[in-house]
């Protein structure tokens, strides 16, 4: 029999929105505090920048400030710190799987995930790249229900893994720590409607792919002038997230890159001309 408490067992009969929200209000200090520690999103967070030097705490990481979870008090912080374990992943490894127990949320430290989902037939649809900052896990666990995806390392990467119950209770603890996480959800249905609408409206594949590489540069700048990230999924798996087919995505890719919109050095690409792809977007 597993050892793993069950979320139930704190009498807890709430959604998992309620519970965060409880955990916001609980904190006196939190209300006239929380557009500091709130920041806005406007597309899908989908993280693709990262520190070449993973960082070996929570308190000492350099890039904490950038990343909408980890951003915490000083005594959040601390008591995060002192909870779950750091772990190492190699490109190729699964965090989880569509259908296991919720057990753990995992935070990502360092390095891209893939999540994605499998039909019946076999069919895998890629929702999202996961980044530096993203919490997965946490809807399946909040809800007591198995995970609704899998979540696969592309690149090494290092995660902090936290038991299910360690994290509810460092939630009811930090009114900070349950906004964060308010928001995190909020994330991944901002992801899933942002994809639903660049997959429904967009009438080309050229503006699909446009729209997915603005997002992913945008979000790795944070605010930098210089749009650059690295991209470590294939040209098929592109075409799995704009709707279109592997021969599409390359055709465009080299098509941009002779237009100079874009630049590609490896695996690192550059967004040299946004505003015309924006205009394919349109």
């Amino acid at each position: 029999m597993s050892n793993q408490p069950r979320l139930n067992s704190l009498g807890l009969h709430f959604s998992p929105l309620d519970l965060l929200l409880r955990g916001i209000l609980a904190d006196p200090h939190l209300r006239s505090r929380y557009e500091i520690y709130f920041p806005q999103t406007t597309g899908p967070t989908m993280a693709l920048m990262h520190s070449h030097h993973p960082p070996e705490d929570c308190q000492n990481c350099e890039h904490r400030h950038l990343r909408m979870f980890c951003n915490l008090t000083p005594e959040a912080l601390a008591d995060y710190d002192g909870i779950g374990i750091m772990m190492s992943h190699a490109r190729g490894a699964k965090l989880f799987t569509e259908g296991d127990p919720a057990r753990n949320v995992f935070v990502i430290c360092y390095g891209q995930v893939k999540i994605s989902s499998t039909s019946r037939d076999g069919k895998t649809m890629i929702l999202k790249i996961a980044g530096p900052g993203d919490v997965m896990g946490l809807s399946a666990v909040l809800a007591n229900v198995p995970h609704e995806v899998t979540a696969e390392a592309i690149e090494p990467c290092q995660v902090k893994t936290v038991r299910k119950q360690e994290f509810v209770d460092f939630l009811g603890r930090h009114g900070i720590a349950s906004m964060h996480a308010a928001q995190a959800l909020s994330g991944e249905y901002l992801t899933v409607f942002h994809d639903a609408k660049r997959l429904a409206l967009s009438g080309s594949a050229a503006g699909r792919l446009a729209r997915l590489l603005l997002d992913w540069g945008r979000t790795s700048a944070n605010g930098k002038p210089e749009i650059k990230f690295t991209m470590a999924l294939t040209h098929e798996e592109i075409a799995n997230m704009a709707g279109t087919s592997r021969e599409t995505v390359t055709r465009l890719l080299n098509q941009f890159r002779r237009d100079q919109w874009i630049t590609i050095k490896g695996t690192s690409l550059t967004i040299v001309k946004p505003d015309q792809l924006e205009r394919l977007t349109a």
